[in-house]
């Protein structure tokens, strides 16, 4: 039986997801679908519109299978490693067959030259991404100029790297591709062209198709009834019936309170002992408080982005400081380990079947529940939902705790 793999945010999960999700089984012909899901804080620095339990409900009733948390500690990652740890988890289920991926090149001919060269030369590319950084680029900008160095004289087109790496999708599709070499993973890759709309459009692009981005502008700044025919039925009535609970939107205005306290409270140095906190950069943190004229999240990011230090980048290490990430549980060296564990956020009927199967496949622990259980990355995971349920509005004892709690989703639309 062939089983497709899909490393997802569904943030929200709207119509373009749909057809990746359906052009996936078409090309795999598989018969069940495994989604590795991003939780409640996802990869460029962001946390997520609605819980990870509300967008694994949404994943089940587009008719994935089985959803997996992948752990914040690779979700809030450059591409490099936040590929790697998904990755990791498809291979380490030992039930699924392929990854399919969206990327904007929408084919494996023009990517997986690239992706062997250089998963070949780590050493290399290690190296040439930090002469560029040095040099004041971006870490996007950086690895795409590096891979072209490296590219160079190797027989293949090495200006074409770079312009394919500046592309979001391209760029995380590569990484997947370069960490199924790593893991040396029997999982056999595809791809989908993406369709209609841009990873970063603001605006949708066409009649039924518009970005995550998109999607959540007109949530934040029209309405669901604006979002509602860029998305599936389903998706809209969770969105609608998580808004009337309180608990979203959600957006980084909603931890402002809690990331000020932080950082008003923190020296430069206790807040250099965080992760991703590179470079003196504690000090332009502490240093744009002063100018502010409110507690937004929105101005300090205005205050501190510079062509190096992307708004991604800034994102990625507000949400570390917010989650008082520090080193002694979130390093290169721990990430290399790989993830520590499967914890399932939702199944269908189907679903249940692949976790009967990986009871003797499965290279890690199945987590269904989390009581009793310990771990860094765990740890981390269980602080992050804390932290996120902590902007609902009311809180409650149950959205704290409801991490100890909840059995995996079952479909129920």
């Amino acid at each position: 039986m062939k089983t497709v793999g899909l490393i997802v945010e569904y943030n929200p999960l709207h119509n373009g997801h749909a057809y990746h999700f359906a052009e996936a089984k078409r090309l795999s012909g598989a018969d069940t679908a495994v989604a590795v899901m991003s939780g409640n804080f996802l990869q460029r620095g962001e946390p997520a519109i609605v819980d990870k339990w509300a967008r694994a409900e949404m994943a089940l009733a587009l008719g994935v299978d089985l959803v997996l948390e992948l752990p914040v500690a690779y979700a809030l990652q450059p591409a490099e490693w936040f590929a790697y740890g998904a990755a990791a988890l498809l291979d380490a289920t030992g039930v699924v067959t392929h990854l399919c991926f969206g990327s904007e090149a929408g084919a494996l001919e023009t990517l997986q030259p690239l992706a062997e060269r250089l998963a070949d030369e780590s050493a290399d590319m290690k190296a040439a991404v930090a002469e560029e950084l040095a040099s004041g680029a971006s870490y996007p900008a950086a690895y795409a100029a590096a891979a072209e160095r490296t590219c160079a004289g190797a027989g293949l087109h090495a200006a074409a790297a770079r312009e394919l790496l500046m592309q979001p999708n391209n760029s995380l599709g590569l990484h997947y591709l370069i960490a199924l070499r790593r893991l040396q993973s029997g999982i056999a890759p595809l791809t989908v062209r993406r369709y209609a709309a841009g990873y970063h459009d603001a605006a949708p692009q066409a009649a039924d198709i518009a970005s995550a981005t998109a999607v959540r502008s007109l949530l934040s700044g029209v309405g669901l009834a604006a979002a509602a025919p860029y998305m599936p039925p389903s998706t809209a009535q969770i969105l609608a019936r998580e808004f009337a609970a309180g608990r979203g939107p959600v957006s980084w205005e909603s931890f402002a309170p809690q990331l000020f306290h932080q950082l008003l409270l923190a020296s430069p140095q206790q807040l250099s002992g965080l992760y991703d906190m590179t470079e003196g950069l504690e000090y332009r943190f502490k240093q744009a408080l002063p100018k502010l004229t409110s507690p937004s999240v929105e101005q300090l990011l205005d205050q501190i982005k510079t062509k190096r230090y992307t708004r991604t980048k800034l994102q990625r290490t507000l949400a570390h400081i917010l989650l008082q990430h520090d080193r002694s549980k979130l390093s290169e060296s721990s990430l290399s380990a790989g993830p520590e564990y499967l914890r399932v956020l939702g199944f269908n009927d189907a679903g249940r079947e692949l976790l009967r199967k990986m009871k003797k496949t499965a290279l890690l622990p199945v987590l269904t529940r989390v009581a009793g259980m310990s771990g860094d990355q765990l740890e981390l995971d269980l602080q992050a939902a804390a932290v996120y349920a902590n902007s609902y509005s009311p809180r409650t004892t149950e959205g704290l705790l409801r991490e100890y709690r909840q059995p995996p989703i079952r479909p129920s639309l």
